[in-house]
């Protein structure tokens, strides 16, 4: 197929970028599982681009690290080890903890009274046992201060390591009270951006991802690390963790499966 007829093949409107954006997010949020063969044809048709589009993509992806290609075999979603996801996460750990201390430094006085009303709309989500509310909201506290921090070149480095680590945050969120001790940990460090205490905000944002670690090893244990949860709503029954093995799905039915959860 030509380059032209491949072109005219793409969706309208959607540049390289936006179709990088796309995928990334497929494989985060479960469409695109660890593993799965990515198939340019099918590719192409999910997204409503052109095979040339697609191979274009997955160049980048695979700098990014995100799928792996092999010569005559294809692409892949690149699974991630139990290792690789502490050491993302020991990362995660110094760069937003730096970020923690600039956003108290820097936070206007809106800044940080929509910080609060962020805690404030976690914690509630908690309390009537809304997981994935929670995950929202936690990955928007996040968000938040990253962005009130101003360091654009750690942002670029987390969000990075965001598409490569949000599989396995998924299933952190499901683990019995950790929507709770989640919640704890981000009012801790919502309180001392808000209070103006870089050296506190770093600390209790370190701590928060020293807890993600030992989550991970706890899910390990359970053999949950690589599970695609299924999305927890107030009636659900407490005290477990309601996960469907990532054989069992494929394709858009694992996105429709996760819903909207994001950071643990």
């Amino acid at each position: 197929m030509s380059n032209t007829s491949e072109q005219a093949e793409s969706a309208p409107g959607m540049s390289s970028v936006d179709l990088v954006d796309r995928v990334r997010l497929a494989i985060a949020h479960g469409e695109l599982l660890p593993g799965q063969h990515l198939v340019e044809s099918d590719l192409a048709a999910m997204f409503g681009v052109s095979r040339g589009a697609v191979r274009s993509a997955l160049t980048v992806l695979d700098v990014d690290g995100l799928i792996t290609r092999t010569p005559n075999r294809g692409a892949r979603v690149r699974p991630i080890s139990l290792a690789e996801a502490v050491e993302i996460t020991e990362l995660r750990a110094v760069i937003e903890g730096m970020c923690a201390a600039k956003a108290a430094q820097r936070a206007t006085a809106q800044e940080r009274a929509d910080l609060r009303r962020l805690d404030d709309r976690m914690r509630a989500a908690v309390e009537v046992g809304d997981s994935a509310a929670y995950s929202l909201l936690s990955e928007s506290v996040h968000g938040s201060i990253r962005r009130i921090a101003s360091q654009a070149a750690a942002i670029d480095v987390l969000d990075r390591l965001r598409y490569r680590s949000v599989r396995y945050q998924f299933s952190v969120a499901r683990l019995p009270g950790r929507p709770r001790q989640g919640a704890e940990e981000h009012s801790a460090v919502v309180r001392a951006v808000v209070a103006g205490r870089p050296d506190d905000a770093e600390r209790e944002m370190r701590s928060h991802l020293q807890s993600v670690i030992g989550a991970l090893y706890e899910l390990e244990t359970q053999g949950a690390l690589y599970t695609i949860p299924v999305p927890t709503r107030p009636s659900d029954p407490a005290g477990k963790i309601p996960t469907v093995p990532t054989s069992d799905w494929t394709g858009r039915n694992a996105g429709a499966a996760i819903g909207r959860g994001e950071l643990p």
